[in-house]
């Protein structure tokens, strides 16, 4: 049986925020982190398949020049009929039974890239495992939460912060599973 965890791995804003209002996250691009990649890479290493929402996918394509995931299965939870894309599956599965499949098939841990509506519903249905947070030295003042108005409470244990360049990651584990 494999041990692979849900993980949330996201940058958030000092006030809260993963994204501008519309989507965007050019407010991440300037950020010092000493040169590094700010843990990216290792962390990445770690991950099997990839798991966002639309609204996010949409924005990662507006970013890259190509899309930075096509090495690992992903998967983009969307309620709207798509067209094919190259490196992705479109879904509507319900999480409660996609994501318990996902854990079992990948090869690394399931990476819930966003957004905050997702990670509602993720919360709601008691799939995240663990919660990778980096803050980013910056107040936005509006934007889009990492936790939405309406999500779930639920209770996570903080096991490590590290200082990376200008930022804090914080990593925190579920005691609910």
């Amino acid at each position: 049986m494999k041990n692979n965890k849900v993980v949330l791995y996201i940058a958030m804003s000092l006030d809260g925020y993963i994204a501008r209002l519309d989507g965007s996250v050019d407010w991440l691009m300037d950020v010092e982190a000493d040169g590094g990649d700010g843990g990216y890479g290792e962390f990445y290493k770690t991950v099997g398949t990839v798991i966002m929402g639309r609204l996010t996918y949409d924005e990662v394509l507006l970013l890259a020049d190509e899309f930075p995931y096509a090495d690992k299965p992903c998967y983009v939870l969307t309620r709207s009929q798509q067209a094919p894309a190259p490196h992705v599956t479109f879904t509507d599965e319900a999480l409660t039974t996609l994501i318990p499949r996902l854990k079992l098939t990948s090869e690394g841990d399931v990476w819930l890239v966003g957004g905050g509506q997702l990670v509602g519903d993720f919360l709601a249905a008691n799939l995240l495992d663990e919660l990778q947070i980096t803050i980013i030295p910056k107040v936005l003042g509006e934007g889009i939460p990492l936790f939405p108005q309406g999500t779930v409470p639920s209770t996570f244990h903080l096991t490590h912060i590290q200082k990376i360049g200008q930022m804090a990651s914080l990593i925190y584990k579920s005691i609910e599973n």
